[in-house]
């Protein structure tokens, strides 16, 4: 129960992160990863980091539920379908969010 919990809150945290820079307030990153960012790329550059962050999070949000599943219904296949969605998700996620910093960013640094 409690692999459900922690994954729960903390695909919550990274969805609201996610949110945020996808409202343009890109303060959550680092500043090496923002300082080089130009003023008018702003919104596309934290909408872009945003949706990256966002499947992250959302996919350890399905994570839980699914580990929630097996818990209740006492099916690991449940639990492994839950880690490998969330495990296939991190790379498109990675792919996402450094196109968007090395393109509006110029660089990872």
């Amino acid at each position: 129960m409690g692999e459900f919990l922690s994954t729960l809150a903390f695909g919550i945290l990274v969805s609201t992160v996610g949110l945020i820079n996808m409202s343009g307030n890109i303060s959550t990153l680092h500043r090496y990863h923002r300082h080089r960012v130009a003023r008018e790329d702003i919104k596309p550059f934290g909408m872009r980091v945003g949706i990256g962050t966002l499947i992250f999070g959302l996919a350890a949000v399905l994570c839980s539920i699914f580990l929630l599943i097996g818990h209740l219904t006492h099916l690991i296949l449940f639990k492994w379908i839950g880690f490998t969605l969330l495990g296939v998700s991190v790379l498109p996620a990675i792919a996402i969010i450094f196109h968007a910093i090395i393109k509006y960013n110029k660089g990872l640094f």
